[in-house]
Protein backbone atom coordinates (compact mmCIF):
# COMPACT_ATOMS: atom_id res chain seq x y z
CA UNK A 1 0.00 0.00 0.00
CA UNK A 2 1.40 3.42 -0.87
CA UNK A 3 1.49 6.29 1.61
CA UNK A 4 -1.69 7.95 0.33
CA UNK A 5 -3.68 4.71 0.44
CA UNK A 6 -2.40 3.98 3.95
CA UNK A 7 -3.28 7.49 5.15
CA UNK A 8 -6.74 7.21 3.61
CA UNK A 9 -7.34 3.79 5.17
CA UNK A 10 -6.19 5.03 8.59
CA UNK A 11 -8.42 8.11 8.38
CA UNK A 12 -11.34 6.04 7.04
CA UNK A 13 -11.14 3.52 9.86
CA UNK A 14 -10.89 6.33 12.41
CA UNK A 15 -13.84 8.25 10.97
CA UNK A 16 -16.08 5.21 10.60
CA UNK A 17 -15.23 4.14 14.17
CA UNK A 18 -16.83 7.35 15.37
CA UNK A 19 -20.11 6.04 14.00
CA UNK A 20 -19.92 2.23 14.37
CA UNK A 21 -16.75 1.00 16.02
CA UNK A 22 -17.74 -2.67 16.31
CA UNK A 23 -18.95 -2.83 12.72
CA UNK A 24 -15.62 -1.43 11.56
CA UNK A 25 -13.67 -3.91 13.68
CA UNK A 26 -15.77 -6.81 12.41
CA UNK A 27 -15.73 -5.87 8.73
CA UNK A 28 -12.01 -5.12 8.62
CA UNK A 29 -11.24 -8.33 10.51
CA UNK A 30 -13.50 -10.37 8.24
CA UNK A 31 -12.03 -8.86 5.06
CA UNK A 32 -8.56 -9.61 6.40
CA UNK A 33 -9.58 -13.14 7.29
CA UNK A 34 -11.04 -13.77 3.83
CA UNK A 35 -7.94 -12.35 2.15
CA UNK A 36 -9.58 -9.28 0.62
CA UNK A 37 -7.38 -6.96 2.69
CA UNK A 38 -3.84 -7.34 3.87
CA UNK A 39 -3.90 -6.02 7.42
CA UNK A 40 -0.78 -4.51 8.96
CA UNK A 41 0.76 -6.62 11.72
CA UNK A 42 -0.72 -4.36 14.38
CA UNK A 43 -4.26 -4.99 13.09
CA UNK A 44 -3.84 -8.66 12.14
CA UNK A 45 -5.45 -9.85 15.41
CA UNK A 46 -8.76 -8.45 14.12
CA UNK A 47 -8.97 -11.48 11.83
CA UNK A 48 -8.68 -13.97 14.72
CA UNK A 49 -11.75 -16.17 15.33
CA UNK A 50 -12.22 -14.95 18.90
CA UNK A 51 -11.88 -11.30 17.96
CA UNK A 52 -14.27 -11.76 15.02
CA UNK A 53 -16.79 -13.46 17.32
CA UNK A 54 -16.52 -10.71 19.95
CA UNK A 55 -16.75 -7.88 17.42
CA UNK A 56 -19.61 -9.67 15.65
CA UNK A 57 -21.62 -10.01 18.87
CA UNK A 58 -21.00 -6.35 19.68
CA UNK A 59 -21.93 -5.33 16.13
CA UNK A 60 -25.32 -7.00 16.57
CA UNK A 61 -25.76 -5.42 20.03
CA UNK A 62 -24.86 -1.98 18.69
CA UNK A 63 -27.16 -2.43 15.69
CA UNK A 64 -30.19 -2.99 17.94
CA UNK A 65 -29.20 -0.56 20.69
CA UNK A 66 -28.85 2.19 18.12
CA UNK A 67 -32.44 1.80 16.95
CA UNK A 68 -34.02 2.64 20.34
CA UNK A 69 -33.90 6.40 21.10
CA UNK A 70 -33.19 6.36 24.87
CA UNK A 71 -30.88 3.35 24.65
CA UNK A 72 -29.09 5.00 21.74
CA UNK A 73 -28.29 8.12 23.77
CA UNK A 74 -26.97 6.06 26.68
CA UNK A 75 -24.98 3.87 24.29
CA UNK A 76 -23.43 6.95 22.66
CA UNK A 77 -22.52 8.44 26.05
CA UNK A 78 -20.78 5.25 27.18
CA UNK A 79 -19.10 4.79 23.81
CA UNK A 80 -17.52 8.23 23.95
CA UNK A 81 -14.92 6.42 26.05
CA UNK A 82 -14.64 3.46 23.65
CA UNK A 83 -15.00 4.79 20.09
CA UNK A 84 -12.41 7.55 20.33
CA UNK A 85 -9.55 5.43 21.74
CA UNK A 86 -10.47 2.61 19.33
CA UNK A 87 -10.33 4.98 16.36
CA UNK A 88 -6.95 6.25 17.56
CA UNK A 89 -5.62 2.70 17.88
CA UNK A 90 -6.96 1.72 14.44
CA UNK A 91 -5.36 4.76 12.80
CA UNK A 92 -2.04 4.12 14.54
CA UNK A 93 -2.18 0.41 13.72
CA UNK A 94 -2.92 1.12 10.09
CA UNK A 95 0.06 3.46 9.80
CA UNK A 96 2.34 0.79 11.26
CA UNK A 97 4.43 0.52 14.37
CA UNK A 98 7.89 0.88 12.79
CA UNK A 99 8.26 4.56 13.60
CA UNK A 100 7.05 5.54 17.10
CA UNK A 101 6.76 9.21 16.13
CA UNK A 102 4.55 8.43 13.14
CA UNK A 103 2.54 5.99 15.25
CA UNK A 104 1.91 8.60 17.94
CA UNK A 105 0.99 11.27 15.37
CA UNK A 106 -1.41 8.84 13.68
CA UNK A 107 -3.02 8.00 17.04
CA UNK A 108 -3.49 11.67 17.92
CA UNK A 109 -4.92 12.61 14.53
CA UNK A 110 -6.98 9.40 14.36
CA UNK A 111 -8.48 10.19 17.75
CA UNK A 112 -9.33 13.70 16.58
CA UNK A 113 -11.01 12.39 13.42
CA UNK A 114 -12.92 9.79 15.44
CA UNK A 115 -13.95 12.46 17.95
CA UNK A 116 -15.34 14.69 15.23
CA UNK A 117 -17.40 11.86 13.76
CA UNK A 118 -18.59 10.63 17.16
CA UNK A 119 -19.53 14.07 18.49
CA UNK A 120 -21.36 14.90 15.27
CA UNK A 121 -23.23 11.59 15.40
CA UNK A 122 -24.07 11.77 19.10
CA UNK A 123 -25.13 15.41 18.95
CA UNK A 124 -27.25 14.96 15.87
CA UNK A 125 -28.87 11.84 17.29
CA UNK A 126 -29.66 13.60 20.56
CA UNK A 127 -31.61 16.17 18.55
CA UNK A 128 -33.28 13.49 16.37
CA UNK A 129 -34.21 11.51 19.50
CA UNK A 130 -36.45 14.36 20.69
CA UNK A 131 -38.90 13.41 17.94
CA UNK A 132 -41.80 11.37 19.36
CA UNK A 133 -41.95 8.97 16.41
CA UNK A 134 -39.29 6.29 15.96
CA UNK A 135 -38.95 6.51 12.18
CA UNK A 136 -36.54 9.46 12.07
CA UNK A 137 -34.33 7.67 14.62
CA UNK A 138 -34.36 4.48 12.56
CA UNK A 139 -33.59 6.41 9.37
CA UNK A 140 -30.66 8.16 11.07
CA UNK A 141 -29.40 4.85 12.46
CA UNK A 142 -29.55 3.01 9.14
CA UNK A 143 -27.89 6.00 7.47
CA UNK A 144 -25.03 5.80 9.96
CA UNK A 145 -24.66 2.07 9.30
CA UNK A 146 -24.36 2.80 5.59
CA UNK A 147 -22.03 5.77 6.06
CA UNK A 148 -19.62 3.73 8.21
CA UNK A 149 -19.44 0.94 5.62
CA UNK A 150 -19.34 3.41 2.75
CA UNK A 151 -16.52 5.40 4.33
CA UNK A 152 -14.37 2.31 4.79
CA UNK A 153 -15.01 1.22 1.21
CA UNK A 154 -14.34 4.71 -0.18
CA UNK A 155 -11.16 5.10 1.89
CA UNK A 156 -9.75 1.93 0.36
CA UNK A 157 -11.16 2.22 -3.17
CA UNK A 158 -10.74 5.96 -3.84
CA UNK A 159 -8.30 7.48 -1.34
CA UNK A 160 -8.21 10.96 -2.88
CA UNK A 161 -11.99 11.26 -2.91
CA UNK A 162 -12.29 10.02 0.67
CA UNK A 163 -9.60 12.41 1.94
CA UNK A 164 -11.22 15.35 0.11
CA UNK A 165 -14.61 14.51 1.63
CA UNK A 166 -13.00 14.11 5.05
CA UNK A 167 -11.47 17.58 4.83
CA UNK A 168 -14.89 19.00 3.87
CA UNK A 169 -16.49 17.12 6.77
CA UNK A 170 -13.92 18.47 9.25
CA UNK A 171 -14.49 22.02 8.01
CA UNK A 172 -18.25 21.55 8.32
CA UNK A 173 -17.86 20.17 11.85
CA UNK A 174 -15.70 23.13 12.84
CA UNK A 175 -18.40 25.47 11.57
CA UNK A 176 -21.49 23.63 12.84
CA UNK A 177 -20.43 21.95 16.09
CA UNK A 178 -20.70 25.13 18.19
CA UNK A 179 -24.27 25.62 16.92
CA UNK A 180 -25.14 22.00 17.61
CA UNK A 181 -23.83 22.33 21.16
CA UNK A 182 -26.01 25.42 21.71
CA UNK A 183 -29.07 23.50 20.47
CA UNK A 184 -28.24 20.59 22.78
CA UNK A 185 -27.77 22.98 25.69
CA UNK A 186 -31.19 24.50 24.97
CA UNK A 187 -32.76 21.03 24.84
CA UNK A 188 -31.26 20.11 28.21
Amino acid sequence: MDALATLSAAAGLAWASGLRVYLVLFVIGLLGRLGYLVLPDALAPLSNDWVLAASGVMTVAEFFADKIPVVDSIWDAVHSFIRIPAGAVLAAGMMGLDNPVLTMAAAILGGAVTSSAHLSKAGTRAVVNTSPEPFSNWAASFSEDGMALGAVWLAYAFPWIFLALLVLFLILVALLLPRLMRVLGALL
